[in-house]
């Protein structure tokens, strides 16, 4: 057992201080999780070891045939505090991706829990998973993380480091969403002027609402509290788009635009990680 917590240990450690130090690698750092529980220990410890507050949550669906092989149709992962940009008006904001890893954008629509979901609450409804949201926003997820094959080795892997998140943009609130039906929204994602997809919310399994449901009951599980004014990234509406440093983002719900510009980012000031090594 002992040696197990050492080898979760070391991965979440490699991949904390890759992300701190901007790096990138090719090849997953040891033996990688055979389950999703497994991922989502080494996420609590990399959390742990980020030592920085939650400010949200992504979530990527499961596709076939990893779906039944795991028992999910979605993970999650968490999105730091210190990742979130709001947007301004009138100006494109500069989102952060490690230039040797993985980059990539997805055009999401992003929910605000507008109270914490009881945490010895184990299912809950779509009636009930809405109740909990008291904002709906347009946003842009940033997928990034050090290992560059990571959208290449399975859910589990991507779960254990942090979902494959590094940042969110978060745009203005959806007008009329408490009586729109968001299904019915067209959304589209362009990278430097050009189209690369389209869709609505209709093709990502039980849509926004499902995936609040999702979390709530993930959550209970791992015995993990969400809080109130954290943001949910429901799922990537058009698809994973990878994405360079340099590159113009612009993602459209409806009428409604977004802006971000693709730069590298760069090692944080401190270069160690919470806690004592093992």
């Amino acid at each position: 057992m002992e040696e197990v917590a050492a080898r979760h240990e070391r991965i979440a450690r490699s991949f904390v201080e890759a992300r701190r130090s901007a790096s990138g690698f090719d090849a997953y750092p040891g033996e990688a999780p055979g389950s999703l529980e497994e991922a989502y220990v080494v996420q609590d410890r990399a959390i742990a070891l980020h030592g920085e507050p939650v400010g949200g949550w992504k979530l990527g669906r499961i596709n076939a045939p990893f779906d039944s092989r795991f028992g999910a149709n979605r993970l999650a992962g968490p999105i730091f505090t210190s990742s979130i940009v709001d947007a301004e008006h009138g100006s494109v904001a500069a989102m952060p991706v490690i230039e040797e890893g993985f980059a990539a954008v997805e055009a999401e629509f992003l929910l605000r829990l507008g109270s914490s979901p009881d945490p010895d609450k184990h299912e809950w409804t779509m009636e009930e998973a809405r109740s909990l949201v008291d904002s709906v926003a347009i946003g842009i997820e940033i997928a990034s993380s050090p290992l560059t094959s990571i959208n290449e080795l399975g859910p589990a892997v991507t779960a254990s480091d942090f979902g494959n998140n590094h940042g969110l943009l978060v745009g203005p609130e959806f007008e009329g969403w408490r009586s729109l039906d968001l299904d019915a929204v067209p959304v589209k994602l362009l990278i430097n002027g050009a189209e690369v997809g389209s869709a609505t919310t209709a093709t990502m399994l039980d849509g926004p609402w499902g995936a609040v449901r999702f979390l709530a009951e993930l959550a209970a599980a791992r015995g993990v509290g969400l809080s109130k004014g954290q943001w949910i990234s429901t799922g990537a509406v058009t698809g994973v788009h990878r994405v360079a440093v340099g590159d113009a983002v612009e993602a459209w719900f409806g009428s409604e635009r977004l802006e971000c510009r693709i730069v590298a980012a760069t090692p944080a000031v401190a270069d160690h990680v919470q806690g004592p090594r093992s």
